[in-house]
């Protein structure tokens, strides 16, 4: 099975919630496609993703897209979450724009969505997970990726605070193969 990002924060934790899967990145397949995130929805993306590896590779492929969408700001930036400052915009760069963004507001509440799909050519299964929480006042944490960093839990800590184990068992995206594994059963992959 392969996983259909370039990403290697995701791809770290796709395996390790998959860990009794067989997987294989894109670069251990040799694919160097990047695919374009232009699809108006997380699932629009994520099947473009799983549809695109599949075509090229004739593997069943796992796919996400994910993002962070805040309140005070109606869920931006959403499905533009890696992209809306630019290529080359930083995770820093995104992190300290979206605290400024949204300190001029009440609200600081927002949520991560995951979607994830499983594609093998004939049909797709999709799943869902989403994480509650907050924006930061700051960024702190030495873990993860991403907006990790500003993406405050109900109990105070971001999830750049926790271990990667903490966070493999709460995030959006382990929610979502949490999901997709029972949906999955016990089909052969």
């Amino acid at each position: 099975m392969i996983i259909a990002t370039n990403n290697q924060g995701k791809l770290n934790e796709i395996k390790e919630i998959f860990s009794e899967y067989q997987i294989s990145s894109l670069r251990e397949k040799g694919i160097t496609v990047d695919v374009l995130e232009n699809q108006n929805t997380f699932l629009g993306n994520a099947k473009k993703k799983a549809k695109e590896i599949y075509e090229i590779a004739h593997e069943e492929t796992i796919a996400d897209d994910s993002g962070l969408c805040i309140s005070a700001l109606d869920g931006f930036p959403g499905v533009m979450t890696h992209r809306f400052l630019g290529d080359d915009a930083t995770d820093k760069m995104r992190n300290e724009h979206l605290i400024q963004k949204v300190n001029k507001y009440n609200d600081r509440s927002a949520k991560v969505i995951c979607s994830l799909v499983y594609y093998n050519g004939d049909e797709f299964i999709e799943s869902e997970g989403v994480l509650e929480g907050f924006i930061s006042t700051e960024r702190r944490g030495e873990n993860g990726f991403g907006f990790d960093e500003i993406f405050e839990l109900s109990n105070g800590l971001t999830l750049a605070e926790l271990s990667p184990e903490e966070k493999n068992a709460i995030s959006a995206r382990a929610l979502a193969i949490k999901t997709l594994k029972k949906k999955l059963g016990n089909r052969k992959i």
